[in-house]
């Protein structure tokens, strides 16, 4: 396993004034370990996650399987072996109120779940307070709980936690938490913009 995947706590930061969504992620100790930015001018999202800024070394593809962002599949791809690692597809009529992915294995079966907090907050934060209410999402396999995505407030950034303390024994593969955190900031950034 790569080591850029090996902790269990990473710190994604988005670029703020970017023509297309830049996210960079760095380890506890504040080391970047991957760059991410989005392709311009494609119909599909096209997200390409690399080793530095120099994009020296892709490390991950996360490609939209359709135009619409409504019910979309996001196949997470290994650049280095090729091979496709999952996918994440969001749950569009569900996460009109509460935002909610399905985990894909590689053969696309569902393996689980990751969900905004509450009802509640979720349509305070969609109605009321916005950015004032930083966004939360729990990642569960069948019923246990195996990481934490937990957006920090800042009035001019973006920046989430994330935790996979709860997942010591590594059963949701860390390339697709990331993928997952990486769709969560281009995506909310879109949204904002």
């Amino acid at each position: 396993m790569n080591p850029l995947f090996g902790y269990s706590q990473y710190r994604l930061k988005r670029q703020i004034l970017a023509l297309t969504g830049i996210v960079r992620i760095y380890n506890p100790q504040g080391e970047m370990l991957l760059y991410s930015r989005q392709r311009m001018f494609r119909l599909k999202k096209d997200i390409r996650v690399y080793r530095d800024e120099e994009m020296s070394q892709e490390i991950l593809q996360i490609r939209a399987r359709q135009v619409l962002d409504f019910s979309a599949a996001y196949d997470v791809v290994d650049s280095l072996s090729g091979h496709k690692v999952g996918a994440l597809r969001r749950r569009g009529w569900q996460s009109l109120a509460r935002d909610e992915w399905q985990i894909l294995s590689a053969d696309d079966t569902p393996i689980g779940l990751i969900q905004e907090d509450t009802l509640g907050r979720a349509l305070l934060r969609r109605f009321l307070l916005g950015a004032w209410l930083p966004q939360h999402y729990e990642a569960t396999l069948g019923t246990v709980k195996v990481a934490d995505f937990r957006q920090r407030f800042h009035l001019f950034r973006y920046e989430m936690e994330i935790d996979f303390s709860a997942d010591p024994n590594r059963q949701l593969d860390r390339r697709l938490g990331l993928a997952a955190a990486i769709l969560f900031a281009i995506i909310k950034g879109k949204q904002s913009s």
